[in-house]
């Protein structure tokens, strides 16, 4: 059985040794007071090693960490942002997909898990509440999982079975859960969720994210009936659309009746919903994520975003102004996944322009790097139309992302074409 113990009394410089690597969550799943505790005794416990995932919304993690911590992630979003343009964030490209994977082979190390659990149910049943996306994985390897369990968060359904053996320790806390508000949304998300929702029919599966794009979409969406929801997270938007009946999942092929997904990401509004609702699953990465159960959906629509895309249907999502700020993330993953499903669409949605409209997001070369394939791409939206690329030839991709192009770059985009045509590639 664990071991309970107080936050103030838990001595990690016992507990971890100098050079293991320690993995815990990220986004509202990020376990903050273990995380606290154990950057508070960094120098005690020497130099060590940390996966923490790729997004946080707290301002837990400062550069000055880095002193005795290699820190390592999949992405730099949102408040990790400081520590990847400091230099001190190791980024792995790789789709989510084999991110379990590469803990359960130990091709990452996970000597020292940290866990950010609810409270016991009546059966005395733990629940990973917030996030199970690869922390499972990362445990099967573990010598040691630590669990802060707050007694504040909702008890929500996942897949597999933690087993209180698993646990070496359990530190109480008591605290309001991350939250993370629905976005504002302004006239040009209103006309990029137009287009795309012209491609979700009643009894669509729709995988989709969080933020003005994302939120624009789901409130166009209020006259559709049985939508399904298989997505790497979801927010206060999808049990609206749940409790008003829109989303019901029962015309999905797999895992029918249930919101499947790996993390909430929302405010209290959603957390309430999802406790104890069996309507609402969480699913580790080998679920939400691999395109051989994303293929089984049939009509499964992907949205995702871009940072900008090329006349080619080549996709950045990672790098902008030669600055990390997003990762390779599920995007391959659900765009092939849509690729790979019977009518299945993968849709990637951006403004047409970026800094005030002093830049075109649709550009003749990626200033990045190729986060996604132009053989995986589908269909591109900005608030001027959707591109349709699958199956054109490199010449009709171009005409066709340069009409849905801001007016102010067609003319130096086309003549950026007229060299895609001569070259031919």
């Amino acid at each position: 059985m664990p071991k309970e113990i107080a936050l103030e009394n838990l001595d990690l410089a016992a507990i971890i040794r100098e050079g293991d690597h320690i993995v815990w969550g990220s986004a509202t799943g990020e376990p903050v007071q273990l995380i606290k505790r154990f950057l508070e005794q960094r120098h005690r416990i020497g130099h060590t090693n940390v996966f923490l995932g790729g997004i946080s919304y707290t301002d837990t993690l400062k550069p000055e960490h880095a002193d005795v911590v290699n820190f390592t992630g999949f992405a730099a979003m949102a408040r990790l942002r400081g520590l990847g343009r400091a230099g001190l964030l190791r980024i792995i490209p790789c789709h989510l997909s084999a991110l379990c994977g590469y803990f359960e082979t130990g091709l990452l190390r996970s000597d020292v898990v940290f866990l950010k659990l609810s409270a016991p149910d009546s059966s005395g049943q733990y629940s990973f509440s917030l996030e199970n996306d690869y922390l499972q994985a990362a445990m099967a390897r573990a010598r040691v999982v630590i669990a802060e369990v707050n007694d504040q968060l909702p008890w929500t359904h996942f897949d597999g079975q933690l087993k209180t053996a698993r646990l070496d320790y359990i530190v109480p806390v008591s605290e309001p859960p991350i939250e993370v508000p629905s976005a504002t949304f302004g006239t040009v998300e209103k006309q990029i969720a137009q287009h795309i929702s012209n491609y979700i029919e009643d009894g669509s599966t729709i995988e989709i994210g969080i933020g003005a794009i994302p939120d624009a979409v789901l409130a166009d969406l209020g006259d559709r009936r049985d939508l399904g929801v298989h997505s790497g997270l979801i927010g206060d938007r999808v049990a609206d659309l749940m409790e008003r009946g829109i989303i019901t999942n029962e015309r999905k092929p797999i895992d029918t009746g249930i919101t499947v997904c790996g993390t909430l990401r929302g405010t209290q509004r959603l957390y309430r919903f999802a406790h104890r609702n069996p309507a609402v699953r969480l699913f580790t990465f080998m679920h939400t994520h691999r395109p051989e159960v994303l293929s089984q959906l049939d009509n499964f629509v992907a949205i995702n975003s871009a940072l900008e895309v090329d006349l080619t249907g080549q996709i950045n999502a990672e790098v902008a102004s030669g600055v990390t700020v997003g990762g390779v993330g599920g995007q391959g993953d659900f765009l092939r996944g849509a690729n790979l499903a019977r009518r299945g669409r993968g849709i990637v949605a951006m403004p047409s322009t970026a800094l005030d409209g002093k830049a075109s997001r649709i550009v003749a070369r990626l200033s990045g790097v190729v986060t996604t394939a132009r053989s995986d791409a589908d269909i591109v939206v900005t608030e001027f139309g959707a591109a349709e690329l699958r199956g054109q030839p490199l010449e009709e991709r171009a005409r066709r992302m340069i009409r849905i192009a801001h007016p102010a770059f067609r003319e130096s985009l086309e003549r950026d074409a007229r060299e895609i045509r001569r070259r031919g590639v």
